[in-house]
C-alpha cells in the first residue's frame, strides 16, 4: 500500500487495524517498551497463567493420578499441541509432535536421517547458520568418523553485504551436491531475516536423492509453511520465539508421513513406545506409527501448557491473518527507514515480501559504543549483533504501526 511518514498516518494504521486489540492479550515487561524482540523471545500471553495453573492445581489435587484423569490427562497432554502446531508449519497431525528442545531434537532426527554411504556422506548448511546448528552437524559428522573440516559444506548466503538471490543459493546448492547425503538448512536465516525457497531447494534434494530437513526456529510463526507439500524429511523448530512459549519453551518436531512405515534406526524411549503397552512393556520397543515414534521421555507438562496458551491464539486468529499484519508492519518499517535517507543506515533483509519474514536487519553506522543501551534508554527493546547489525521484528500480534514509527525516529537518532 501507500505509507505515509508521519505519526498522525501511523495512528490511523492502528485505529484500521482490525487485531490491534490482540495486544492486550499479552504482559509486557514492567516499563512498557517498545517490544520488537519477538524472534528471540516472544511475551507472554496472559493465558499462560491460567494454563499453567490448570495443571499446578491438578498435580495438587490428583497426584500421580493426574496423569489418567482430570481434565487434560497428562498421558497425552502433548497430543493437545499437536492440531495447533500442524495448522502452523503445514503437516498433518501424524507427522507432528512437540518434545525436548530444539537441538536435542534436530540431534535426534539427524541420528534417523544422516545416514553417510561410502558414496553419499557430506553435509550442506547454509552460512552464516545460528552456531548451534553447525556445532549439531559437526558432531554427527564426528560420530560417523568424518571430517567437519572436509565434510561439511557451508553455502554463503550473505556476500558483499547483501543475500544472494534464490536462484543463486538453488545454483550453488547443485554445484555442491556430489557426495551430499543430507541438506540442513534454516527456513528463515536468524542473521539476515531471508527467507529462502524451501520449495525448490527440497525438490532440489529430491532430485539428487538427498535428505533434507530444516530448523525452523526463525520461521515457524512468522512465515508460510507447508511441510507435508514440499515433502520436507524432518525439520524441528524452538517454542519461544514467534511462538511465544515462554523461555526454554518445548520444540515442535515434523516427519514426513513417508517414512513413517520406513525401518528407520532410531534413539528410542518408552514414550515412544505404542500406547497401548507402554506401561505394560514387552521386551522389545514398537513405535508408535507417526513422529510421535521420536519421543523419548514423558514430557515437560507445565512448559507445553504454557505453550498451548500461545498456539490457541494462533488457532483463534489464523496464522494467514497474522502473516498478513506482520508483512505490512515490516513494509511500514521498511518504507520509514528508507524515507530517512540516512546513509549510516542499510537494510541486509531482501526488500521482497516472499524472501522475509517479520524482521528486518539493519547495519548501521553509529558513534555509539553501545547500541543495545541507547535503545533501552528510549524504552525499546531489540536484538545487536555484532559487529553492527540490529535485528529488529515486529510482532502482529503485539505491536503497532505507531510502535515502528517510534522504531525509527530513535534508529535516525541513533
Amino acid at each position: 500500500m501507500n505509507f505515509k511518514s508521519s505519526d498522525i498516518f501511523a495512528n490511523e494504521l492502528d485505529d484500521n487495524d482490525a487485531l490491534s486489540i490482540l495486544k492486550e492479550k499479552f504482559n509486557f515487561p514492567l516499563s512498557k517498551p517498545i517490544y520488537l524482540c519477538g524472534h528471540s523471545l516472544g511475551l507472554q500471553p496472559k493465558s499462560a497463567k491460567k494454563f499453567v495453573q490448570m495443571e499446578l492445581d491438578a498435580w495438587s489435587e490428583l497426584g500421580v493420578d493426574g496423569h489418567m484423569n482430570g481434565d487434560n490427562p497428562w498421558f497425552d497432554y502433548h497430543t493437545l499441541l499437536t492440531n495447533h502446531m500442524s495448522n502452523i508449519v503445514g503437516s498433518k497431525n501424524s507427522e507432528t509432535v512437540v518434545m525436548n528442545s530444539l537441538t536435542t531434537n534436530l540431534h535426534i532426527l539427524m541420528i534417523s536421517f544422516f545416514r553417510p554411504t561410502k558414496d553419499k556422506y557430506k553435509i550442506i548448511i547454509d552460512a552464516p547458520a545460528f552456531p548451534s546448528d553447525k556445532y549439531a552437524v559437526q558432531s554427527q559428522l564426528k560420530l560417523h568418523g568424518l571430517n567437519p573440516q572436509r565434510d561439511l559444506i557451508e553455502i554463503d548466503t550473505f556476500k558483499n553485504e547483501q543475500c544472494i538471490s534464490r536462484n543463486q543459493m538453488l545454483h550453488e546448492i547443485k554445484s555442491n551436491m556430489d557426495n551430499v547425503a543430507m541438506v540442513l538448512l534454516s527456513g528463515v536465516n536468524y542473521y539476515t531475516g531471508q527467507l529462502y525457497d524451501i520449495k525448490s531447494i527440497s525438490n532440489l534434494a529430491y532430485e539428487h536423492d538427498c535428505i533434507i530437513g530444516l530448523d525452523l526456529a526463525h520461521a515457524a510463526g512468522n512465515v508460510e509453511l507447508q511441510l507435508n507439500k514440499w515433502e520436507i524429511d524432518f525439520a524441528s523448530w524452538c517454542g519461544y520465539k514467534y511462538l511465544n512459549g515462554g523461555p526454554g519453551a518445548p520444540s515442535g518436531v515434523f516427519v514426513h508421513e513417508k517414512h513413517h512405515n520406513r525401518s528407520l534406526n532410531r534413539l528410542e524411549g518408552w514414550w515412544g513406545h505404542n500406547k497401548n503397552t507402554r506401561f505394560d512393556p514387552p521386551q522389545i520397543f514398537e513405535p508408535i506409527h507417526g513422529a510421535e515414534a521420536w519421543q523419548l521421555s514423558n514430557p515437560p507438562i507445565l512448559s507445553m501448557a504454557a505453550l498451548r496458551s500461545s498456539l490457541e491464539l494462533f488457532d483463534l486468529i489464523g496464522i494467514e491473518k497474522l502473516i498478513e499484519k506482520s508483512q505490512k508492519l515490516t513494509g511500514y518499517l521498511e518504507y520509514l527507514i528508507k524515507s530517512l535517507d540516512n546513509e549510516n543506515i542499510s537494510i541486509i533483509t531482501p526488500p521482497h515480501l516472499y524472501e522475509r519474514g517479520s524482521q528486518l536487519s539493519l547495519k548501521i553506522n553509529s558513534n555509539q559504543n553501545d547500541v543495545k543501551a541507547f535503545f533501552k534508554s528510549k524504552n525499546i527493546v531489540c536484538d545487536f549483533r555484532k559487529p553492527n547489525v540490529v535485528r529488529v521484528a515486529p510482532c502482529a500480534f503485539y505491536n503497532s504501526y505507531s510502535d515502528v514509527y517510534r522504531f525509527v525516529e530513535a534508529l535516525n537518532e541513533l
